[in-house]
């Protein structure tokens, strides 16, 4: 079992910058492969980045590509989201989620993940 909790979302002009954090508890966060996810209203759930357990691997969404970056601190019990040239359609609640696996596992789908945070809102607008 792990709770995560995330934070650092807000309002953000476009072409800024913001920083999402996950954070855990419970069991130990290296074990598990972590993902973050976007909804915006009256959309379905997309993926966004993931990284796996040691950090080895990490698939992003072609829409983030080369803008987004995900890292991950085993020992501080964190994976970071950093989003840099934010644009209106990055707009939406960003989850983390989290799903133990293989050391090089860092699934793309939502189905794939058994732990959710409560999401943190991120709005990009002038």
């Amino acid at each position: 079992q792990v709770q995560l909790v995330e934070s650092g979302g807000g309002l953000v002009q476009p072409g800024g910058s913001l920083r999402l954090s996950c954070g855990a508890s419970g069991r130990t966060f290296g074990y598990f492969a972590v993902g973050w996810f976007r909804q915006a209203p009256g959309k379905e759930r997309e993926f966004v980045a993931a990284i796996s357990r040691g950090g080895g691997t990490t698939p992003y969404a072609d829409s983030v590509k080369g803008r987004f970056t995900i890292s991950r601190d085993n020992a501080k019990n964190t994976v970071d989201l950093q989003m840099n040239s934010l644009q209106p359609e990055d707009t939406g609640v960003y989850y983390c989620s989290a799903t133990q696996g293989a050391i090089y596992y860092a699934p793309t789908g939502p189905h794939q993940y058994d732990y959710w945070g409560q999401g943190t809102q991120v709005t990009v607008s002038s």
